[in-house]
């Protein structure tokens, strides 16, 4: 398959950003531009999403273009609300069951697309399966359903850099490259969906996010599977690339002391030895709170990685509850590359 990510940067067409206000005018510019094929960033409460009409093959290349993104990644298709979702693909009653729970909110399913479905095939990388997801925020829907269309939307970033969560971050990495950025502040999760596959069979679930596994579970009754070890290289959900959500710096993970020439991304209460006299040092949550933590990670990667050290060393971080998605994100970001 074609892959996108060799496309050098003098090849995107430059374009004037416009960063646009959470109010009704803001929303109704983006949703005019994305009904014209442009690619807009916008809030949700995970990450900023970088959309484009999902039902357009043309508007959906070019999110592939803006981010650099590998073709053979799939991407959510976002909808307003539940019915618009499931007029998209089949849902069983597992698929079912977790929308009635989850939805709104940041829970994605991965399910087999309806013959009627909108979704277009380079947004499901060719697959016959689509990932669909209703947002929670009042302004994300209201901006969907201004559109009127599902919206194909991954995190508005560089493909394999460090995801945005807040509007600031979007322009670092891609003013010039989209037409705008709806303002929403800060998002309140800080790590993307949970992704759940129901093709049959046992629900897997392909990537922990902002839904626990210890929530869908309880949900369902019984104990997810896991992803399927295969090809990663053609990923059937969104987010599973073994290299993703990369900062410049090498990340060290389960540091049990930082040296001088690093910088430290701490969590919890407990020093970790050296911390003082790195370069700098950032505690995702004094207090060991994992919503806290999963709120903050990415701003803290990115605000470590500005500094120009080789390394951030990683204190480490529990895998109960939000712990399984930060600790995801984070051996994600330490793959090599």
């Amino acid at each position: 398959m074609n892959n996108l990510g060799s496309i050098p940067d003098d090849a995107i067409p430059a374009v004037a950003t416009r960063r646009l206000t959470e109010d009704a005018a803001g929303i109704a510019a983006a949703a005019s531009l994305l009904r014209a094929g442009q690619v807009v960033a916008f809030p949700t409460e995970t990450v900023y999403g970088l959309g484009a009409d999902a039902t357009d093959p043309a508007a959906v290349a070019k999110i592939f273009a803006a981010k650099a993104r590998p073709r053979f990644n799939p991407l959510i298709a976002h909808l307003a609300d539940t019915e618009a979702a499931f007029a998209q693909g089949f849902f069983d009653d597992a698929a079912r069951s977790l929308a009635a729970a989850f939805w709104p909110g940041p829970l994605t399913l991965v399910v087999p697309s309806a013959p009627g479905c909108r979704v277009c095939d380079l947004a499901r990388a060719g697959l016959p399966s689509v990932a669909l997801r209703v947002p929670a925020p009042d302004l994300t829907r209201a901006l969907l359903a201004q559109v009127g269309r599902p919206v194909a939307a991954p995190s508005a970033n560089r493909s394999g850099r460090v995801s945005p969560t807040n509007a600031d971050h979007v322009l670092a990495d891609l003013e010039g490259r989209i037409a705008a950025v709806l303002d929403g502040g800060e998002t309140p999760v800080g790590v993307e969906s949970t992704v759940v596959a129901c093709l049959g069979g046992v629900p897997r679930l392909l990537r922990p996010g902002g839904v626990t596994r210890e929530a869908l579970e309880a949900r369902l009754g019984f104990a997810l599977a896991g992803p399927e070890r295969g090809d990663t290289a053609h990923p059937v959900g969104p987010g599973l690339l073994a290299s993703h959500y990369a900062p410049r710096a090498q990340v060290r993970l389960e540091a049990t002391a930082a040296a001088p020439d690093e910088v430290a991304l701490l969590f919890g209460p407990h020093p970790l030895p050296g911390a003082d006299a790195a370069q700098a040092r950032l505690n995702l949550s004094p207090t060991g709170d994992l919503a806290e933590a999963a709120a903050r990670l990415f701003s803290a990667l990115r605000q470590l990685d500005g500094l120009g050290a080789p390394v951030i060393a990683v204190a480490p971080i529990p895998e109960r509850g939000l712990g399984e998605a930060i600790n995801d994100r984070l051996r994600r970001a330490a793959a090599p590359r």
